[in-house]
């Protein structure tokens, strides 16, 4: 697997946990609000040095008793398949605790990875039928599987969509494919570096209190972020 780059301790990524956050390079999705160029795109990534594996399982090895946990992010981590179940089970032998953050446009590996995880996150991108149009990719079954996968796991989870250019409908429509459910985000575009499209986003304030009130009753915990 190319790790791209590792946070060594976060306290927000990984809900009640102190954790490190290792970002793989690569990406399947080219979503235009994506501000993490140099973990997506190719020609950037190669501007970047890596990881290797060996140093950061040292680095993990010195942390025992100090961190709870991983999150495993991206780019998109499941693009590396039964690389990352390997790493998983690498991470979970050193005694660590899992949060993986993903698109879900690989759910025959999600299901490889349900048994090795104790945390998933994964991010709604847009109505089913606008995927394509939002990542580039024609993926709509296939979130529609993981989503399923993820709600029937077991495993602690939440989904959540960045708000960019959606329309209220837009959001109404993303809750109903993933209601009833136990958790769903609604996180604030940061206009905090260039993204992919070269383009900025904004979403009105009182938006979001009128999609609260239309679909908070479909969640046992909804947030906006």
């Amino acid at each position: 697997m190319n790790i791209g780059g590792l946070q060594k301790v976060t306290l927000i990524d990984y809900p009640g946990k102190i954790a490190c956050t290792v970002f793989t390079s690569g990406c399947n999705f080219r979503c235009p609000f994506c501000y993490s160029k140099e973990l997506v795109l190719p020609e950037e990534i190669k501007k970047h040095p890596l990881i290797s594996e060996d140093d950061f399982f040292s680095f993990l090895d010195s942390k025992k008793g100090l961190l709870d946990g991983c999150v495993i992010c991206g780019g998109e981590p499941t693009i590396y398949g039964n690389e990352l179940v390997d790493f998983c089970k690498k991470i979970k032998e050193k005694g660590f605790l899992i949060k993986l953050d993903t698109n879900g446009s690989n759910p025959k590996v999600i299901k490889k990875l349900i048994p090795l995880i104790d945390y998933i996150a994964m991010d709604i991108k847009a109505p089913l039928d606008k995927y394509k149009e939002m990542t580039g990719l024609d993926c709509a079954s296939k979130i529609k599987e993981s989503i399923e996968i993820i709600k029937k796991s077991g495993v602690d989870y939440e989904f959540r969509t960045t708000i960019t250019d959606h329309s209220i409908e837009d959001v109404l429509q993303m809750a109903e494919i993933i209601s009833p459910a136990k958790r769903y985000c609604l996180q604030r575009f940061i206009d905090e570096k260039e993204t992919i499209s070269g383009k900025t986003f904004k979403f009105k304030e009182e938006n979001f209190e009128i999609i609260k009130e239309k679909i908070k009753g479909l969640f046992d915990v909804f947030k906006i972020r």
